[in-house]
């Protein structure tokens, strides 16, 4: 399965106790690097939210946002202290005697007062129940929408392997021309040059050459690269790092391709070879 590490996904939710939104954003990156932003009283389920997203993603830069929005009614309300008010109340009413213009206290000047209007205790459990499903489900639609977005570069990769291992093949169809044409190229110069043909020095000069030229190891490994980009592509794991080393070593074949290439058409398919590396390696890079 093909996956792409660049996705968005969001999903809401709703109860007695208010709404809920969680969005998650996740870009390339080499390593699983989450970040949270999550509303207080929902804070410690984040240490169970990161693993989740670690058995289900491999790696990527990876924001999420979780939005709690609570009703009136799961607040609590507002309860007031009364002890505690009516200890200011008596506090009051006592200097207000002692002095000669007392100022009137009124019922705001108490609820003003620290500890005298409490907030009543929340039942957050079904809360944090449905924050912990509505994380899950978002967790689904993100790699449901990493998977279709890989999927869409399927065919940009087979299309480039198609192409690699055509020109291989090509090259390899030519190599006993090319080696035929090195030789009569060489027969030729020892004759220009006034030489006289020495069987067994032609034979070693030909010995050398064929073995400066042969890139039989070369194209060999330049298909087996391919079908294991091909197996890879077929697994179900992340396959970003796998994809990246394989296209390190494709590249370094054609490299060696072009650079014992003793013929202009075998360097401009070392080239084109590059080209269509090149253009997997970039698009890998967005890969899981």
């Amino acid at each position: 399965m093909i996956r792409s590490m660049t996705a968005f996904a969001r999903k809401d939710t709703e109860g007695e106790w208010g709404s809920l939104t969680c969005e998650i954003r996740a870009v390339n990156h080499r390593y699983l690097e989450p970040a949270f932003r999550l509303p207080e009283p929902l804070r410690e389920l984040e240490n169970g939210f990161r693993e989740t997203l670690r058995k289900r993603l491999g790696r990527g830069k990876v924001e999420i946002g979780l939005r709690l929005q609570l009703t009136d009614d799961a607040t609590g309300g507002l309860t007031v202290n009364q002890a505690l008010a009516e200890e200011l109340n008596d506090a009051a009413n006592h200097i207000n005697r002692i002095l000669d213009n007392p100022a009137h206290i009124n019922a705001l000047d108490i609820l003003r007062w620290p500890g005298v209007l409490q907030s009543g205790e929340r039942d957050l459990e079904p809360v944090k129940e449905a924050a912990q499903a509505l994380f899950a489900e978002t967790v689904d639609e993100l790699v449901g929408v990493r998977e279709r977005e890989g999927e869409r570069l399927r065919p940009l990769f087979e299309e480039r392997l198609q192409e690699i291992t055509d020109s291989v093949s090509q090259v390899r169809k030519r190599m006993p021309e090319l080696l035929e044409q090195q030789s009569d190229s060489l027969r030729e110069r020892f004759e220009a040059a006034k030489v006289e043909l020495d069987p067994d020095r032609l034979a070693q000069e030909m010995v050398v050459l064929a073995q400066k030229s042969d890139v039989a190891e070369e194209l060999d490994r330049l298909d087996t690269h391919v079908s294991e980009v091909r197996q890879t592509l077929s697994g179900d794991k992340p396959i970003g790092r796998r994809l990246d080393f394989l296209m390190q070593e494709l590249n370094r074949e054609a490299n060696t391709l072009s650079s014992k290439s003793i013929d202009a058409e075998v360097t401009r398919v070392a080239v084109d070879l590059k080209v269509l590396i090149e253009q997997m390696r970039e698009q890998v890079q967005n890969l899981e």
